[in-house]
């Protein structure tokens, strides 16, 4: 999420991997790795997290200062209401592992995804519904289902200005032997602030779409593809999105860091940038980096490692 597991070998390892007995923050602070890229450029890594539990998006909440991270905790398709968000410190430590849980309190949450911000309003992309809670208290807020539009594996959440959320569904699912199919279609929907839901853009050009952003500054939407190798441009109104930037694909998130697009792939285990329409490797050697986050008060950018229960915390420059 938000992200997300796209390979059902990976879901499988990842769900039956064993727990780190270790309390989750407790661990000393992993020692800077420096990666130098082919034009210069420098990321960190400064914090290595451990004893989560299939993390998928990471979301930085820049009013309260914290860093939010979904938990899918099994398998990303099943209604199993285990799944959780937890909150994370920038300095590494674990504030509340549990801090919505799914089955406790109210609160439905089965595999969560991607995960955005309206004012205080933390909302979640949960297989075939997008969920609202409190980001202060966790208490729930609202549901909103897709189910009747046919949603299959929604996966990550943009907002915008006027209170609308933008959501991609993927379009997978998993067979009884963990094999992946793609039923389709691929599509990005849209949930009006008066809750009504559209489909707002849908086709075979999407990819198996992954993470989605508002980039304000161009006034579109970023799309990257899992399925494809592109990373898209698209605007309310078109009928299809625009190929911007090409690369390894197996794109999973995406987000707008000083103005440049990151994005990150599970094909070559790497974060790069593509602002200008070339790739430019930021980080390499990270597997399965799922819906990446970023903290743009610190400059750092936020990586779930989700095959390996860890977030890792890089520096950028």
């Amino acid at each position: 999420m938000r992200a997300t597991i796209l390979c059902a070998a990976l879901a499988v390892w990842a769900a039956c991997k064993p727990v780190d007995k270790t309390p989750p923050g407790s661990e000393p602070p992993a020692a800077p790795t420096t990666l130098a890229g082919p034009v210069g450029v420098v990321a960190t890594k400064v914090l290595s997290v451990e004893g989560f539990l299939t993390p998928e998006s990471v979301f930085h909440d820049s009013a309260q200062d914290i860093y939010f991270v979904s938990n899918i905790n099994g398998s990303p398709t099943a209604k199993d209401n285990n799944g959780f968000i937890s909150r994370l410190r920038p300095d590494g430590a674990v504030e509340n592992l549990k801090f919505i849980e799914g089955g406790k309190n109210g609160v439905t949450l089965n595999a969560p995804k991607g995960l955005a911000l309206l004012g205080d309003t933390l909302w979640v992309a949960d297989i075939d519904a997008v969920r609202a809670f409190n980001a202060k208290t966790g208490a729930p807020l609202d549901s909103v289902s897709l189910a009747t539009l046919g949603a299959v594996f929604l996966n990550d959440i943009a907002t915008t200005a006027t209170g609308a959320l933008y959501i991609t569904d993927t379009g997978i699912r998993f067979d009884d032997v963990g094999a992946v199919l793609h039923p389709g279609p691929d599509r990005v929907f849209r949930v009006g602030p008066d809750r009504q839901v559209t489909v707002a853009v849908r086709g075979d050009t999407l990819g198996r779409p992954n993470g989605i952003i508002l980039d304000p500054v161009g006034k579109r939407f970023i799309i990257v593809e899992y399925g494809g190798k592109a990373v898209l441009a698209w605007k309310p109104g078109d009928k299809a999105p625009t190929v911007i930037a090409r690369g390894p694909g197996g794109f999973d998130g995406v987000v707008i860091a000083g103005g440049k697009i990151l994005v990150s792939s599970w094909s070559d285990s790497s974060v790069a940038s593509y602002e200008t329409g070339q790739e430019v490797k930021i980080i390499t050697a990270v597997p399965s980096p799922a819906d990446i986050g970023y903290d743009a008060k610190r400059s750092r950018l936020l990586i779930p490692v989700l095959t390996a229960n860890r977030v890792e915390v890089w520096q950028l420059p």
